[in-house]
């Protein structure tokens, strides 16, 4: 049973985790595959955004934090970032995460969700958030330097909520 909680400090060990093979493998998120810990710490955990944790017996099987995308005018509009557990994928973690962070959204007053770089040759995330309601509404051409693959392109995918 998956159960959601405000991340803190003391969730960091676990999550750390989870994000570190993700920002080493330079394929989905934009920060340096040599983020250091203190770095990736303050990037996922420190204000305007509101982290969170997909929790199952003690153990943390996700993140996600919710942030505005833009400030003051555009603070309406939230942007999210999630990351599930190698030993969770494929189990329906983030889809979990993607429905909970959206009821979050509207508790906390947004009114859409913006993801602004989900990158081309991720597939999973894209049908993912794809069945979670997001549509693609822009293509930045080469606007990712996956790690592997070099220059790919990313989109931009929102939703009303």
């Amino acid at each position: 049973m998956i159960e959601f909680e405000d991340m803190s400090a003391a969730h960091w060990p676990q999550v750390w985790a989870i994000l570190e093979p993700v920002f080493r493998a330079g394929e989905t998120y934009p920060q340096s595959p040599e983020i250091s810990e203190a770095e990736a710490r303050d990037y996922w955990m420190n204000p305007p955004l509101q982290s969170y944790v997909a929790m199952n017996g003690g153990e943390v099987l996700g993140v996600f934090y919710i942030k505005p995308n833009q400030p003051t005018l555009g603070a309406h509009v939230c942007n999210c970032g999630y990351a599930v557990a190698q030993k969770a994928r494929g189990q329906g973690v983030g889809g979990l995460m993607c429905d909970y962070s959206q009821e979050e959204a509207r508790r906390l007053g947004y009114l859409a969700m913006q993801f602004n770089l989900v990158i081309s040759t991720n597939k999973v995330a894209v049908a993912l958030w794809q069945r979670h309601g997001f549509a693609i509404v822009g293509r930045l051409t080469k606007a990712f330097r996956h790690r592997r693959l070099g220059l790919v392109d990313a989109f931009v995918m929102y939703k009303e909520l």
